[in-house]
């Protein structure tokens, strides 16, 4: 069981999709959901789509652009901001996220929102979850110019919001993400073994991980 000496804790910055929304939603839009509508629109197979689209994705994978809705709106000649919508009712909160949150809230450990979607979307998210009154802070990559992938970002994030590597906790499900981290020198990382709940548990023994926020309740409250 992965534990946490949160005497040594003032704040916890966690990731959004994945860690605390189910990506599920994000994987069902990439490769499900644009790709029909793209077929439809160029007057290709599904299949044909799909293969276009992973080319495309791939080829700029962990930038801000690919994170960018404006940036796939351009190049796809589709409205992702509408297509998301279509489908937000797949947007869900992992088990026990909002028990933690608030857990944190009373333990006075500080929360700040650190998410690599655009601001877009995160509307969109934070308006179906309610979540954003979880948070002190809620931190786009969008507005400081980097991805979190970027060793640079971590610097820039920390110019706009202070605080203490050594006494901060960190909690992503994107490996690249918290290797950056790694070397910027947070001193608390944890991955997510489970973002996708319709997905199989990863593997993975690089960073300390939980499956579910459940894991770190008893020692937080005790």
């Amino acid at each position: 069981m992965t534990t946490i000496d949160w005497e040594r804790i003032d704040d916890c910055f966690l990731d959004m999709d994945g860690t605390l929304l189910d990506l599920h939603f994000d994987n069902h839009f990439w490769l499900e959901h644009v790709p029909r509508r793209y077929a439809d629109a160029q007057g290709l197979t599904l299949e044909a789509a799909k293969t276009q689209l992973r080319t495309r994705y791939q080829a700029i994978e962990g930038t801000l652009e690919w994170y960018c809705v404006d940036h796939w709106s351009r190049e796809l000649g589709l409205d992702i901001t509408r297509l998301k919508a279509e489908v937000d009712h797949l947007i869900a909160v992992h088990p026990h996220v909002v028990d933690f949150l608030t857990a944190l809230a009373e333990r006075g450990k500080r929360r700040v929102l650190v998410t690599n979607a655009h601001q877009k979307t995160l509307a969109l998210k934070l308006d179906r979850t309610r979540l954003a009154g979880h948070f002190e802070r809620i931190i786009s990559a969008h507005d400081l110019g980097l991805p979190k992938e970027d060793p640079a970002f971590w610097p820039r994030l920390r110019a706009v919001r202070p605080f203490d590597p050594a006494r901060t906790l960190f909690i992503d499900d994107n490996p690249r993400v918290l290797r950056a981290a790694r070397i910027f020198g947070m001193g608390s990382l944890l991955a997510v073994l489970k973002p996708d709940s319709r997905a199989p548990r990863r593997v993975q023994d690089e960073f300390p991980a939980i499956g579910d926020f459940a894991e770190l309740l008893p020692g937080l409250r005790a």
